[in-house]
């Protein structure tokens, strides 16, 4: 029997560990990644980004108020499709 396989890690022995390393230990650079892709994804198909909404509403507009992510999300749908029927092209 070779006794280096017996002190050799398992394959998922400190995978995880190297995932932590990779990323900064705490995961943040893999969801700032996803974050901002999914905040591209988002802009590609027309929805803005409910963030930046309410950091503007806090800026400029104090006196109104915040409303929540699925009235801003309606919001934003009636705004590109009022004027009922829809568009050809």
């Amino acid at each position: 029997m070779n006794r280096d396989a017996a002190k050799a890690p398992s394959a998922t022995e400190g995978a995880g560990e190297a995932a932590t390393a990779a990323d900064g230990g705490s995961g943040g650079t893999l969801s700032r990644l996803w974050q901002h892709a999914v905040r591209i994804a988002r802009q590609i198909i027309g929805i803005p980004d409910y963030g930046t909404y309410v950091a503007h509403l806090r800026a400029y507009h104090p006196d109104r108020p915040i409303p929540t992510y699925a009235e801003f999300f309606n919001e934003r749908l009636e705004a590109r499709y009022k004027g009922g029927g829809g568009r050809c092209c």
